[in-house]
């Protein structure tokens, strides 16, 4: 079968299918590599690459079968009245809700049911579930909702996920007890579920991150007007959903089959959402940053700077240099023509120019037709000036998350690359830094935080590791193999992003060079489960946002942000939106070549580019 007519094929059987399942005709579906999102009747879904498993088709397949049961069966009016505020509360209400929508697709389709168990087997590799080890590593929330899909669907989770519910799984059936029965009856009902998620967070203790008692709920002579005014309408609606139901499931039943196993996906372009994944939330402004913070670190002693060469032996490095070079042979032109642009623009600065029409100097030989016509005509003359180009030091802080695993970071490992040699090249200094964490959910520092007796909100608790790639002065033939690192998918763990831009700033900021600019490249915001689970829920964002704002009002360094799949336009002054890993070299090499754009750089006024 030809590949674009295996696409094509893909394209309308998945997105007939949403259809069918969300009820709504009207649904816009988009295909992509950027971020999968739902938002009102918009949905993007990704398109696979060549080659994949059935299993990981099925996995693509759960992600659109899910945004689709959430669409249908989903209100986020009633799910956000009264969602707890922050903490593990929140996890738990969401984790709950998101079991119950699985659980309704697994109720009606079969084959839906086995697409949402793949995409829950690929969550949870994707988290590294298989690595851990005792329950302080495993997130409540998760353990729940995967519970509440076997107490309901009678599968197991899993692998992977079965380690996380068998760590809490006694402990959560003793807490809950008769909470955990029954649910299949409520299961149409988002509003009685939701009581009962707010039932389950009470009974496991948790109800102090609803914040002011108040709010938490109504009282019980309203609790039981709206249960006896909901009684008498519950089942016709109950009726009308299950007929409803039914005539979905045939819809399903009469898809369009597609035989991915003779599909060899090509790389699509052009057919991407050329707006990307908008904002979950509305972000704040540059002016509405915090100016202080009380950000702070439960302790320091097991976090490390280290070297990419001492990470990994030689023979693995070099190893993994070779992969990152095949990845290079096939992108080497567009990346390259975007390297000799920058080059150009670059030497363009720093050559010498003339001036001219001077009363001195060396006879302009070009104005001597003029002299001949015309014998009164004064001679003219030039002179050969220096122009004024500022030493440069150049830092890219790559993110090297678990969310990058894949073409994000082979694309970022790509650019870097050819960036390090290009401004080598025009004698700017470069280096290449990577953040992420040492542990999956906390290490060595959520141990101790135990071993002291769980101290309230005691800050980051995870160990950072900070890798340099190659330092500014380290000459490009001996920092070329530690690029390779990037591709060591071991490696990509979680991202404190605020510490990791105070680290990379300080690196450069007392540096000689006249000029310093900080590139940072990121696909979402700082996440770090551990540290999030004792803390607000948005602790390490804010300090992302106090950090930006140190460095861009108080610092001489320039920074540019780009983000891949992930709005940052709302977190920093200079930043490009864009909505796959394929454009970033392209907006990468853009950002440089405005930054020393001598005009460009005057205006430095906040911009969303979204790169097409």
């Amino acid at each position: 079968m030809n590949p674009d007519d295996s696409t094509e094929l893909f394209k309308q059987a998945v997105t007939s299918t949403m259809r069918a399942i969300s009820g709504n005709e009207e649904l816009q579906v988009s295909f992509g590599r950027g971020k999968p999102y739902l938002q009102g009747s918009r949905a993007r879904i990704p398109l696979p690459d060549a080659g994949l498993t059935p299993e990981q088709l099925a996995s693509l397949r759960g992600n659109a079968d899910k945004f689709a049961l959430r669409h249908r069966f989903h209100d986020d009016g009633t799910h956000n009245a009264t969602r707890p505020t922050a903490g593990v509360a929140q996890e738990v209400y969401d984790c709950v809700e998101d079991a119950r929508i699985a659980c309704i697709g697994s109720y009606l389709m079969k084959g839906v049911g086995n697409n949402l168990q793949a995409q829950l087997l690929e969550h949870c590799n994707n988290q590294g579930f298989q690595q851990i080890e005792n329950q302080s590593q495993a997130p409540l929330g998760e353990a729940l909702g995967m519970l509440i899909r076997e107490k309901i669907t009678g599968k197991k989770p899993p692998v992977g996920g079965d380690i996380v519910v068998d760590l809490w799984r006694d402990h959560l059936e003793y807490a809950l007890g008769d909470d955990l029965e029954g649910m299949e009856e409520l299961l149409f009902d988002q509003e009685a579920f939701t009581k009962l998620a707010r039932k389950m967070i009470s009974d496991l203790g948790l109800s102090d991150d609803y914040g002011e008692e108040s709010a938490d709920s109504e009282s019980e002579d309203e609790q039981d007007q709206e249960e006896d005014m909901q009684s008498e309408s519950g089942d016709e609606t109950s009726e009308q959903d299950m007929s409803g139901d039914s005539d979905l499931a045939d819809a399903i039943e009469g898809e369009v089959p597609v035989d991915m196993d003779a599909m060899e996906m090509a790389e699509m372009e052009g057919d991407e959402d050329e707006a990307g994944a908008p904002p979950e939330v509305a972000g704040e402004k540059n002016w509405l940053r915090p100016k202080e913070n009380s950000y702070k670190s439960f302790t320091t002693q097991f976090d490390e700077t280290i070297m990419a060469d001492e990470l990994c032996d030689p023979a693995e490095l070099e190893r993994l240099r070779g992969v990152l070079d095949k990845h290079l042979q096939s992108s080497q032109v567009i990346i390259s023509k975007l390297a000799n642009r920058l080059q150009r623009k670059l030497m363009a600065q720093q050559n010498r120019t003339w001036e001219f029409d001077l009363e001195e100097g060396m006879l302009d030989t070009s104005r001597l037709t003029n002299v001949i016509m015309d014998p009164f005509h004064p001679l003219a003359f030039k002179q050969e000036k220096d122009t004024n180009f500022r030493d440069t030091v150049v830092s890219l802080l790559i993110d090297s998350s678990g969310s990058m695993r894949g073409r994000s970071i082979t694309i970022a490992a790509m650019c870097a690359d050819i960036l390090g040699r290009t401004l080598e090249r025009c004698s700017v200094k470069v280096e290449i830094l990577g953040f992420t964490t040492r542990a999956w959910r906390g290490g060595q520092s959520r141990e101790l935080w135990l071993q002291q007796g769980k101290i309230a909100q005691p800050g980051r608790l995870n160990d950072l590791r900070h890798i340099i790639y190659k330092a500014a002065d380290m000459p490009w033939r001996r920092a070329r193999t530690n690029i390779g690192l990037m591709m060591r998918e071991e490696l990509l763990k979680e991202n404190i992003d605020g510490e990791a831009l105070l680290w990379a700033h300080n690196r450069i900021v007392g540096r000689p060079e006249d000029r310093k600019i900080l590139m940072v490249i990121s696909d979402g915001l700082p996440v770090d489960n551990s540290t999030l689970l004792v803390n607000p829920s948005n602790y390490l964002e804010q300090h992302l946002k106090y950090a930006i704002d140190q460095i861009e009002n108080h610092s001489p360094v320039e920074l540019v942000a780009i983000g891949i799949g992930h709005d940052v336009t709302h977190h920093y002054r200079r930043a490009v939106t864009i909505t796959d890993a394929e454009q970033l070299g392209d907006a990468m090499t853009e950002q440089l070549v405005d930054l020393f754009d001598e005009e460009s750089n005057k205006k430095m006024r906040p911009v969303r580019t979204d790169v097409a």
